[in-house]
């Protein structure tokens, strides 16, 4: 049996205009990624990684080329079928949380939940299962100035969760954090993985892209190599 596959991009270009500069961001990139995996993206400044992020994430547009997300052809979708498909398939986690400051935890989980039009009670109950899977069931009712910055990021995950994604995308996901609970972060990825949850981060931190079981290295606009990690080499 074939293994289903969640990203599946074919000869990937990018291009955008600074001025009169044509910038080639992305220069025919090949990936795929399947369902349950762990992946890492990485790469100096300037090597196309957030791009690739962004529309990975339906947040920008490709130039050329294809990419299916859990089976769905988004390569020409307009923004408002981007919107939804984002809302449906992916669950975000940034570096600097995002979150609405005068709403509480809870609320903030379940804003993706009423995007979508899922009713009260189911939403509610939804964002508590979340924000428990986090360990913040006692901090549901604390807006995020009441929080620490790992607290805050575990609001984010739970939102990110929430809608039971194909996908979690994670944006440099402990840059705002301290070693210690930078750490505390990854331990709460990898365990989700390990329920079976596909997961891409974006990291320029070698010991937070070696949680992932799959290293793509990104250069110039091009997959430059892939580490793959066996379980006793990244323990």
């Amino acid at each position: 049996m074939t293994e289903r596959l969640v990203i599946e991009i074919e000869k990937l270009h990018k291009v955008y205009f600074l001025g009169k500069t044509k910038v080639h961001a992305l220069q025919g990139i090949d990936l795929k990624v399947k369902k349950g995996e762990y992946g890492a993206i990485m790469g100096p400044s300037g090597s196309g990684k957030s791009t690739l992020m962004n529309i990975i994430g339906c947040l920008d547009v490709l130039t050329t080329g294809n990419y299916r997300l859990n089976e769905q052809d988004v390569s020409g979708l307009n923004d408002d079928q981007l919107a939804k498909i984002r809302n449906k398939e992916i669950g975000f986690v940034f570096q600097t949380f995002n979150l609405l400051p005068r709403a509480s935890a809870l609320h903030n989980v379940e804003l993706p939940l009423i995007y979508n039009g899922t009713p009260s009670a189911k939403r509610r109950q939804n964002a508590k299962e979340a924000l428990e899977k986090v360990g913040l069931a006692d901090r549901m009712s604390h807006k995020p100035n009441e929080l620490s910055g790992g607290q805050r990021q575990r609001v984010a995950i739970a939102r990110a969760l929430v809608n039971f994604p194909s996908l979690i995308l994670a944006d440099e996901p402990t840059g705002n954090l301290d070693t210690k609970t930078g750490e505390e972060i990854m331990e709460i990825f990898d365990h989700l993985n390990e329920l079976g949850n596909t997961i891409v981060l974006v990291t320029h931190e070698d010991f937070i892209a070696k949680h992932a079981h799959r290293i793509i290295h990104l250069k110039d606009g091009l997959i430059e190599n892939e580490e793959i990690f066996s379980e006793k080499q990244r323990a």
